[in-house]
């Protein structure tokens, strides 16, 4: 969605639009997708790894 906000807008009325478009969005179940990644490397060693990569 979209929403078009013109210069010169009261804050009123830039807040009432944002909380029209929040309300609108669907509502996502992301629990269901917790611990369903499996993984051969530690996450935190790996964190650290490709962090180490940039120095």
């Amino acid at each position: 969605m979209v929403t078009v906000i013109k210069k010169g807008t009261p804050k009123e009325e830039i807040k009432r639009r944002i909380d029209e478009v929040v309300t609108k969005a669907p509502k996502r179940d992301i629990m269901k997708y917790a611990g369903k990644l499996k993984m051969d490397v530690d996450p935190l060693e790996y964190q650290k790894q490709m962090r180490d990569e940039w120095e």
